[in-house]
């Protein structure tokens, strides 16, 4: 990090001009953003990452290596793409139809997790803290705190914000083994309880 630039970069990052780029990020080797990207504060771009125009990264978004991220894509804070995900932005894609006026927008919620290798397709909601098991496919929307694995992905359970499996009683209450915290389930939606 030099003094006149608030993130850091590797030498070998390529940073398009009118990228925005938040305070404490740092951007590894190999990255490239475009200049219409826009990263928040402390995010991490691993090796070899691909940011392209109009993609929004919140406040300290993980990214691991070998990730590209397509037009379309939001993540909101404390997300966590692991290695090799992918994330599409066409549901047709041929090589002989131009379709870049149909690119459909993904959303990942704030402190969503998803796994090394996974496949996120385009058009869906990835809800808050849900967590996406490596390798899993996801063809629909996701509810916040949903543990989903699988091709197709599938739920198998709920996840905390700390990333422990949940198991509610008769009374649909659970608590995180790990922090402590109690969960409230409604149906089929998880919330924070109190």
């Amino acid at each position: 990090m030099d003094s006149e630039q608030h993130y850091f970069s590797h030498p070998s990052a390529v940073i398009d001009k009118g990228a925005t780029i938040g305070k404490g990020t740092k951007i590894w080797h190999f990255c490239h953003v475009m200049p219409t990207a826009i990263l928040g504060e402390d995010c991490s771009l691993g090796q070899n990452v691909f940011v392209a125009n109009g993609v929004k990264l919140g406040r300290n978004v993980k990214v691991q290596n070998n990730v590209s991220i397509y037009t379309g894509v939001i993540c909101e804070d404390d997300t966590f793409l692991g290695p090799s995900m992918v994330f599409t932005n066409v549901i047709n894609p041929r090589s002989a139809v131009i379709r870049k006026n149909e690119y459909k927008e993904t959303i990942v919620e704030k402190g969503a997790s998803i796994g090394a290798n996974a496949t996120i397709v385009c058009g869906n909601k990835l809800g808050r803290y849900c967590f996406i098991g490596a390798g899993t496919v996801i063809t629909k929307d996701v509810p916040a705190y949903a543990l989903m694995v699988g091709n197709p992905g599938r739920q198998i359970g709920w996840i905390s914000q700390h990333g422990q499996r949940l198991h509610f009683d008769q009374n649909g209450m659970a608590t995180c083994s790990e922090s402590g915290v109690r969960y409230k389930l409604d149906g089929d939606q998880v919330e924070l309880a109190g």
